[in-house]
């Protein structure tokens, strides 16, 4: 049973929310400010935190920018619809994933799902928990953890999928819509750009090629390649 933590200041909506998630079997707890959610948040007993853009005393990016100084949590953001540039900042600054509001609570149990399913789960049945080698990186998906060149690489749970699955597929290009199956669990939405930003935020942690490009290549019109040494 996952415990969910809702960080919205809309106190009907949050009510609707934890009833509904309740029935599917979560455990939900309730913060209606930011400063209030990011306590909650870093005593690390929750397995997924929802978090609105728009909160007193502590609005919602700067909430996630004082979670993400300490804690990799997974973070669902509920953004106002149309609003890019909140969605941005927020993929870049860590998040998951985003839904607009309105949404269902269907839609958020199935956004919820799909991370926790990739937070929680490996993407193959290697056996014995083998790691993907595909120099510098090495990626052990049992644990949920990646090294480069034996150093401890830092992910978000969004940013780790994506790198896995490009990392299985080194050397070879794999689509936007692939990567948002396999990566974020969803599918590719029109105009999405979440991938995009992951993917900016993944290149800036694994450095440049001796020569100068980044190490995941964009192919126009195709998706991205991972290229190992």
């Amino acid at each position: 049973m996952a415990r969910v933590l809702l960080v919205d200041d809309d106190i009907e909506l949050t009510g609707m929310l934890a009833e509904y998630l309740g029935h599917e079997g979560f455990t939900v707890d309730v913060a209606h400010d930011g400063e209030s959610g990011v306590a909650a948040a870093l005593t690390g007993e929750h397995a997924i935190i929802v978090l609105d853009v728009m909160m007193p005393r502590l609005n919602g990016i700067e909430a996630l920018r004082r979670i993400r100084q300490t804690s990799e949590v997974p973070v669902l953001m509920l953004t106002a619809r149309g609003d890019d540039i909140d969605r941005v900042v927020g993929l870049e600054l860590g998040a998951d994933d985003y839904v607009p509001k309105p949404c269902t609570p269907r839609e958020l149990l199935a956004r919820l799902r799909a991370i926790l399913r990739r937070t929680r789960a490996p993407a193959s049945d290697d056996a014995g928990g083998a790691p993907i080698e595909a120099p510098p990186l090495t990626i052990w998906p049992e644990r949920r953890s990646a090294t480069l060149r034996g150093v401890p690489l830092p992910l978000t749970s969004a940013e780790f999928n994506l790198l896995e699955v490009l990392a299985r597929h080194a050397g070879h290009v794999v689509g936007k819509a692939e990567l948002s199956e396999q990566g974020l669990g969803r599918p590719l939405a029109r105009f999405d750009r979440a991938i995009d930003v992951h993917i900016s935020s993944i290149r800036h942690k694994l450095g440049q090629l001796p020569d100068g490009r980044s190490r995941i290549q964009t192919v126009r019109g195709m998706g991205y390649q991972y290229v190992p040494d």
